[in-house]
């Protein structure tokens, strides 16, 4: 009887000094300093679907955490502000409930250049401008045309690299989505092919409705070799809202420059809508070969060949 009871006695303090030696484990790994960016971006889901998403990101989450959360409640969806304050994990897994990211809105729209864009970005958002610019080069794969035309709701305190994360990352599921709705699969170099036409179209059009019949015009040139000779090609870059004179035909040596270089430019001129790719993907059935702005309306005049458009040119100019 003794041996018995000495023997559940044994098992049972055991089994307190694993759990304490135990305790004493988890305590000492939520006191572990945790590394984190200034904020976080948590999607809907559940604990452990945040968790992984959390590890996939570059956290070092493990189980103890999803546990740890249960306890603490579920954490909010969107994004987190974590702060600059160096903290442990516990007070990460802490502030993944109970914070939440003030946000600012930023809006690209269709037919800006990234590099004017991101130069709006910096004073908005006070940011650095040369760093937007670098991380960008660092994380895209092409120089111009990667980023979606929309509204952003960013949060205030991201820094340059994650913002740029953000972008990219969001603008990459975009083109996905329509890519794989219009041919069944997204091909990223075909793509991109796609884009910098679009980027031709996006600049030239004066709406909408004008960008398959500027995308026949854009086609109808290139089939028979002449150059497309667009203004709109000079825009690039931080020359996005710039006016395009005689002198800046003659000097730009860039393949941007239409007028000196057959063909497409070699990298897109801007970012584009979804409109402007669905006209160089289906652009309309026309034999237009020029175009020419019309005062009045805004929009152009197109015409087939050069005795006509020299016409409308001469109307316009009141001659």
């Amino acid at each position: 009887m003794i041996k018995t009871m000495n023997k559940y006695r044994n098992i049972f303090f055991f089994m307190i000094d694993f759990f304490l030696i135990l305790l004493i484990g988890i305590f000492y790994y939520l006191s572990l300093p945790f590394k984190s960016e200034s904020v976080v971006y948590i999607p809907s889901g559940s604990i452990s679907q945040i968790i992984q998403n959390l590890d996939n990101n570059n956290y070092k989450m493990s189980k103890i955490d999803k546990y740890i959360l249960y306890f603490l409640g579920y954490p909010q969806s969107g994004w987190i502000n974590i702060g600059q304050t160096p903290l442990n994990r516990v007070e990460f897994l802490h502030k993944l409930t109970t914070a939440k990211a003030a946000e600012q809105s930023i809006i690209l729209i269709p037919g800006e250049t990234t590099a004017y864009f991101l130069k709006q970005v910096a004073k908005d958002l006070n940011l650095s401008e040369e760093k937007l610019l670098l991380e960008y080069s660092k994380q895209a794969k092409f120089s111009e045309g990667m980023l979606y035309p929309e509204t952003y709701s960013i949060p205030k305190g991201i820094k340059e690299d994650l913002l740029i994360k953000l972008l990219l990352a969001h603008s990459f599921e975009q083109s996905k989505k329509a890519a794989i709705k219009i041919f069944g699969e997204y091909n990223e170099k075909k793509w991109h092919q796609f884009v910098i036409t679009a980027s031709v179209i996006q600049k030239e059009a004066a709406n909408n409705e004008e960008m398959p019949i500027v995308a026949s015009v854009i086609y109808n040139r290139l089939k028979i070799g002449m150059k497309l000779q667009m203004d709109g090609t000079l825009n690039y870059g931080l020359y996005s809202h710039t006016k395009i004179t005689p002198e800046r035909i003659r000097n730009d040596e860039s393949s941007y420059n239409t007028y000196k270089f057959a063909g497409l430019p070699a990298e897109a001129v801007c970012n584009v809508s979804l409109n402007a790719i669905k006209a160089a993907i289906f652009p309309a059935k026309t034999e237009y070969l020029y175009f020419m702005r019309d005062k009045k309306t805004g929009l152009h005049i197109f015409t087939t060949n050069v005795d006509d458009h020299n016409k409308a040119v001469a109307a316009q100019r009141g001659l």
